[in-house]
């Protein structure tokens, strides 16, 4: 991260923005397509006028409020990439960069040590963001109606301390929300984006989730699609199945979780237990925090599991990725991909565009499985 000093390096920020985005891309390997020029060069404006904003401004007039941008797109045009990239090159502590539902998580979290105070909400919101005048929020989505005033919540208190705001999505503003019979409940929050921030479609020809993985890929990429689910298959790629003296409980808090094993940074999880039972996003990212490679085994044909499993199991690929976690499903018939015409969750392009970039079992040679 670049430390800030006013002046010259103020003056130059737009400058480095744009230069940081295309020196990103040559070192990757591809030229920006014309969608994400634009966005990269709305973000670079964005950047200098934000640094031409006087200091702590942002706290005290409205009238020095920069306007945000938002991203959006179909999955894998780069509008995560080309937040990652300009939020790097802005001075440290300038910005503030979360997955947008795991901000909820830690809000949450920090309210509840504020508990018994005035105003435990702003407490939580100063500890959180703290001086930042950028709140960068990736993959902003909304389906779930009790959210959605509290998300207009969120996005007024941010507004009202003067932070400007940039987010990626899968969906344009005024199809946030998308069921009809609720879509109202979220109209206002849509009026705020519209008011307050640069609406910027990226949407290139290219999902480039789907271009080849290096052949060192770690992380999230280091994973994969195994079938069938048996220890050859898993020991092609170095795991060794656990037996059945390694069931353990893991503590969530005061909830447990049935593991097949927990190894040293290595969680291994049936997906009836991990899938079929009430679990959500909060319980998976809090695993996150605390393991770096996940094991979701036996996972049933598509048409087998039910739609709120399926639906649990879009929400541990989605989280693996945005943690960048080493995941491996198994199951015996093409584990978390459904046959043509098959009912899928909201968003499954998403999950669907992050799951071609894990390597797959029967994609493999016969020789490495």
């Amino acid at each position: 991260m670049i430390m800030w000093h006013p002046g010259r390096d103020g003056r130059n920020l737009q400058a480095r923005a744009s230069a940081a985005v295309d020196t990103a891309a040559h070192g990757l390997g591809f030229t920006l397509d014309a969608t994400q020029r634009a966005a990269a060069d709305r973000l670079a404006l964005l950047a200098g006028q934000l640094a031409a904003a006087p200091a702590g401004a942002h706290l005290l007039h409205r009238r020095h409020h920069v306007r945000g941008v938002y991203l959006w797109g179909p999955p894998g045009r780069g509008k995560s990439w080309l937040a990652d990239t300009w939020h790097a090159a802005l001075p440290q502590g300038f910005a503030y960069r979360v997955h947008f539902h795991d901000f909820f998580r830690r809000l949450h979290d920090s309210a509840f040590r504020h508990r018994g105070e005035a105003r435990a909400v702003d407490a939580a919101m100063a500890e959180l963001v703290g001086r930042a005048r950028v709140v960068c929020f990736d993959e902003f989505h909304v389906h779930d109606p009790g959210d959605a005033m509290l998300v207009t919540r969120l996005l007024r208190e941010l507004l009202d301390r003067r932070v400007t705001l940039v987010a990626t999505s899968n969906y344009a503003p005024d199809a946030l929300l998308p069921n009809p019979l609720f879509h109202h409940l979220f109209a206002p929050a849509i009026a705020l984006l519209h008011e307050h921030l640069d609406i910027v479609e990226v949407a290139g020809p290219r999902d480039y989730r789907t271009l080849a993985a290096p052949a060192a890929a770690a992380g999230f990429r280091a994973g994969a699609l195994v079938s069938p689910d048996d220890a050859a298959s898993l020991a092609a790629f170095g795991l060794a199945a656990p037996g059945p003296d390694e069931a353990a409980d893991l503590h969530l808090g005061r909830r447990a979780l049935r593991t097949r094993a927990v190894r040293d940074g290595e969680l291994w999880f049936d997906y009836a237990q991990l899938c079929e039972t009430p679990t959500g996003t909060a319980d998976y990212l809090a695993l996150a925090d605390r393991f770096a490679t996940w094991v979701v085994g036996g996972i049933p044909a598509w048409l087998a599991c039910s739609s709120d499993g399926r639906q649990r199991l879009a929400s541990v690929v989605d989280v693996a990725y945005d943690r960048d976690i080493r995941l491996f499903l198994t199951g015996p018939d093409h584990p978390g991909r459904p046959p043509a015409g098959a009912p899928t969750p909201a968003d499954y392009t998403r999950t669907a565009s992050r799951l071609a970039q894990l390597r797959d079992s029967a994609e493999l040679p016969t020789a490495t499985r």
